[in-house]
């Protein structure tokens, strides 16, 4: 009876500790904006990730202790390679490759969650709708409630680059909608986070090519 109840009350204090720790932090984000930048030191308090066979940071990890090789052949859901390979690097129209590294379940967006009708979600760039899942995800393993961030000074700044699903809408333009340009325009992408929390900060999407991951 006796480890049952000191069981308990570890419990018990742990979360009270982990309730108090959450509160610091909401608070601190506050107090953020009456704080002078230079003055203010940097902390990373939250992350998420979306990487080829890696859903999650647990997988990531996983991946990186055991050297996991998460090159893939191209999968069906994504385009019939056979279509389009060939060993010939010179072939106009084809390509040489075979595999590739490919985030897993990318139609598999939560419109209604965020507040997105089935029509504009369809036309949504993919990278628009990890950034919606991610930045919620990175709060979360934060401890701070996304409502936390409403109304304050808060900046998004996102390093994207690439157009490949407004490129491919191209194709059928009979089937373009209001939603076409906002929801593939990579200038959006920083600025559809900034609406969804209502974050009153700076809203910038960087475009480097490939050092834009370094943002």
């Amino acid at each position: 009876r006796l480890t049952a109840e000191l069981a308990a009350a570890k419990a018990s204090a742990d979360k009270a500790t982990a309730e108090i720790a959450r509160a610091q932090r909401v608070a601190a984000l506050k107090s953020a904006e009456d704080t002078s930048a230079t003055k203010e030191p940097v902390a990373l308090v939250g992350m998420s990730c979306r990487f080829p066979g890696s859903p999650d940071m647990e997988a990531f990890w996983d991946v990186l202790m055991t050297r996991t090789d998460t090159i893939s052949d191209v999968p069906k859901v994504r385009w019939d390679n056979n279509e389009y390979y060939d060993a010939n690097m010179e072939a106009d129209g084809k390509i040489y490759i075979q595999q590739a590294g490919f985030v897993e379940d990318i139609d598999l967006f939560d419109a209604e969650f965020f507040g997105i009708s089935p029509r504009e979600a369809a036309i949504l760039d993919p990278q628009q709708r990890l950034l919606l899942e991610l930045s919620w995800e990175a709060m979360e393993h934060a401890g701070i409630p996304p409502s936390a961030f409403a109304g304050t000074n808060s900046a998004v700044y996102v390093g994207i680059s690439s157009l490949d699903y407004g490129t491919l809408t191209l194709d059928d333009l009979a089937g373009m909608t209001q939603h076409s340009m906002v929801g593939n325009a990579l200038s959006m992408a920083a600025n559809r986070l900034s609406y969804f929390y209502d974050l009153r900060g700076p809203s910038v999407a960087i475009d480097t090519a490939c050092s834009s991951s370094l943002v």
